[in-house]
């Protein structure tokens, strides 16, 4: 799998060291801590923003590793079925922790959701265009005549005409066909598009697996429209309550993830063998191999760390170029007071 101009570069940094226990309770779906001593752990639990593929083998790998152990924490991993859904699930407190693309996020929490996000790790976002390499398509302007599968709802759906104007492409040029999110893949594979809006670390390597023919993509940030991908969110009061928890869960996730970038093998095994549905050993290793590119180890401080800047530039374009009405201010949506010690 290719994706056009992608000109990511990966530094892999030291694995972080750092251990403490969170204490006191965490959300609704967690055990008490009160009391918690040296070496006891709190019951924490995550919803993905999908069932699992190998942008989550990180989680896994740290559980393995014993990585969140270490910082307190009994990490239970749970499939999610898209990312708005999985803030609905931390704003009910059905969830402690939510793993979750940034749009959708900010469009909950304009509408009045309880929740935030403690830490974008996938500082390039991961939305795209994908398309058989035959198609040959090399630039948006490429896509005029072409007909576009995408989902109504999604961050990529309502994201995709702002970035063809972008690029000079009037959107009318263009035809999106509307598919539900399970069924975007198959019609790519069946011919009933010429390409899908999807995230290209993940659907591409499937769709390759399962045809054998080479994907191509067009990501949106090679191509003047780099939004912050997903990351942790959890619930206002998990925040106000249990700060040190947070802060230990952000930490966790984070040497996680930058184990899994010295060891992507050995985080590969790790997910093959805790996650149920997961993609086959191949496909896991050629989507966490992309979303380590994603990370942009080489322009952040650590995976989990944000700017003010980078939050507010996402939230700016969302807000001049598409539905969200949200305000611009970063802290409304994001306490980055939880990445200041990676």
């Amino acid at each position: 799998m290719r994706a056009a101009q992608s000109g990511l570069s990966l530094v892999v940094a030291g694995v972080l060291v750092a251990g403490c226990s969170a204490g006191g309770p965490a959300g609704a779906g967690s055990a008490e801590a009160e009391g918690q001593g040296a070496g006891e752990t709190t019951a924490v639990t995550i919803t993905l923003n999908w069932v699992p593929y190998g942008e989550h083998a990180p989680f896994y790998y740290g559980v393995e590793q014993g990585i969140f152990e270490e910082e307190g924490i009994d990490l239970t991993i749970q499939p999610g079925n898209g990312s708005g859904n999985t803030v609905q699930q931390v704003a009910q407190r059905n969830t402690d922790f939510g793993w979750a693309d940034t749009p959708p996020l900010v469009n909950a929490i304009s509408s009045g959701m309880p929740v935030k996000s403690v830490g974008v790790f996938l500082q390039t976002g991961p939305s795209s265009v994908e398309f058989f390499a035959d198609q040959g398509i090399t630039e948006p302007a490429d896509l005029v005549g072409k007909t576009v599968g995408g989902t109504p709802g999604d961050a990529m759906y309502g994201t995709f005409p702002a970035w063809l104007e972008l690029n000079g492409v009037d959107p009318a040029d263009v035809t999106v066909v509307n598919v539900d999110a399970a069924g975007k893949i198959a019609a790519l594979i069946e011919g009933k598009v010429d390409a899908i809006q999807g995230f290209h670390h993940d659907q591409a390597p499937t769709i390759e697996e399962q045809t054998g023919k080479e994907v191509e993509a067009l990501p949106f940030a090679d191509f003047g429209m780099n939004l912050l991908g997903t990351g942790l969110v959890a619930h206002d009061a998990t925040i106000a309550e249990n700060p040190e928890l947070v802060e230990a869960m952000v930490r966790a996730t984070s040497r996680s993830f930058l184990a899994a970038a010295e060891d992507p093998e050995g985080a590969v095994a790790a997910m093959a063998a805790g996650a149920e549905q997961a993609p086959v050993e191949n496909v896991l290793s050629a989507q966490l191999e992309t979303t380590l590119g994603l990370l942009n180890l080489d322009g952040a401080p650590a995976p989990g760390a944000n700017t003010d800047q980078q939050w507010t530039d996402t939230l700016t374009f969302l807000s001049e170029n598409t539905d969200f009405e949200g305000e611009t201010t970063a802290a409304e949506y994001w306490d980055g007071s939880f990445g200041e010690g990676l």
